[in-house]
């Protein structure tokens, strides 16, 4: 009897000495999101509190940046892996020796964002000629629909990048006479009455692939798995968030200090608008991402390769289940 016990416990004990390299071994995937009050950061930490990424046998490095210019930057410098981005940097990227793709759909419309001025301004989108408008940063989506409001309204600006964090701060204390606000801060702000809508992008802009999931050549090429897993975590916290309302209002609020009601608003109006399915196959998101960079063209970027050159249909998200 006692050997046969002897014999399960040093059994059990090479067990676990097995099993512990398989756990340190775990791959660590660094996730860039472009500013921190944003539906991409509210898509990851859902996946990351569902405990989604370990499920999918990974650990998640999740870095937070000042836009979207500098989270690009972080995956070309090789400092993230993964990253939330506009098609058109990849597409300028590619003409500058930065080989990267867009891997999984984001959203197909700017949700949430918008032109905005103080109640108490008197402007009007014709009136910002020659005036400051915030923007988080060069190149980000922000940066991109100021400069489509330039042509499309046929006016001049000075862009002021002051980061994600600086937009309302700024708006709010005078230093420019407009921004451009994503969700839920542009909810938020109208609904606290100390700003007004001057152009609700979601409506205005045509609808186009304004972010994607990008990841470099060589990374989809040397890790695959940890790209796949990667997207299923997060269109599986996407998915989470869809299938429970309360909660995800719930984690919305507390991420961003924000009330319900503005919380619901960004739930209904971004959450439930973006891509579930995440494909980039199909000459639909060929167009969408064609569509994205001759906007970009039109805003002044140069240097774009065509869509089919940034596209890669090598993954296709599986949403992880709780």
């Amino acid at each position: 009897m006692i050997v046969n016990r002897r014999h399960i416990l040093a059994t059990l004990a090479a067990a676990i000495l097995l099993a512990a390299p398989a756990i340190s071994r775990a791959e660590t995937v660094r996730i860039g999101l472009p500013t921190k009050t944003y539906w991409p950061t509210t898509v990851a930490e859902a996946a990351a509190h569902q405990k989604f990424f370990e499920k999918e046998g990974i650990t998640a490095e999740i870095t937070i940046y000042r836009g979207g210019a500098e989270c690009f930057e972080a995956l070309a410098a090789g400092a993230a892996d993964l990253i939330l981005d506009a098609p058109a940097l990849p597409a300028a990227g590619r003409k500058k020796g930065v080989m990267s793709k867009a891997v999984a759909n984001g959203a197909m419309g700017n949700f949430g964002w918008q032109l905005m001025v103080l109640t108490k301004s008197t402007l009007d989108v014709g009136d910002l000629n020659g005036r400051k408008v915030a923007i988080t940063s060069a190149g980000s989506g922000s940066d991109l629909l100021a400069l489509w409001t330039i042509q499309e309204k046929k006016i001049d600006f000075t862009r002021v990048p002051v980061g994600g964090g600086g937009l309302v701060p700024n708006l709010l204390a005078g230093n420019v006479d407009a921004a451009v606000v994503y969700s839920p801060l542009s909810f938020q702000i109208k609904k606290s009455g100390e700003a007004r809508t001057l152009i609700d992008y979601a409506a205005a802009v045509p609808p186009n692939l304004t972010s994607a999931w990008i990841v470099t050549d060589k990374y989809a090429k040397e890790k695959p798995q940890a790209v796949q897993k990667a997207l299923n975590a997060l269109y599986g916290g996407l998915m989470f968030m869809r299938d429970n309302r309360e909660a995800a209002v719930k984690l919305i609020g507390e991420l961003y200090e924000m009330p319900d009601d503005i919380a619901a608003a960004e739930y209904e109006n971004t959450i439930l608008k973006l891509e579930t399915d995440g494909s980039m196959a199909g000459d639909k998101i060929a167009d969408a991402v064609q569509l994205s960079l001759d906007m970009a063209k039109l805003g002044g970027m140069k240097d774009l390769v065509p869509a089919g050159e940034i596209i890669s249909t090598q993954f296709k998200p599986v949403p992880t289940r709780p």
